[in-house]
């Protein structure tokens, strides 16, 4: 299953080492469904309302440690999102 998802908000965690230096330790993400914010012409079709019709509503939330992926997301941004079986 493929489904089509927007970033919400992206909130910066941080710690403090053994010397009290604070550092960024994480970042939590919050994605959402997409829709399409404008309205639809008379034959609605859009990428986006495409995927609203059979995904009309979605939540993920990650948290990221790794700093190699730190700023990478933003808010507005989309993304599709696989889902594949692990069995």
């Amino acid at each position: 299953m493929r489904a089509k998802l927007k970033v919400l908000s992206v909130n910066d965690y941080s710690s403090k080492n053994a010397e009290g230096i604070i550092f960024k330790s994480s970042e939590a993400i919050q994605f959402t469904a997409v829709c399409k914010s404008e309205s639809y012409d008379d034959t609605g079709l859009d990428e986006n309302n495409t995927y609203a019709k059979f995904t009309p509503t979605a939540n993920l939330d990650i948290a990221i440690t790794n700093p190699a992926l730190f700023d990478k997301f933003l808010p507005g941004q989309q993304y599709y999102v696989d889902f594949t079986s692990a069995d």
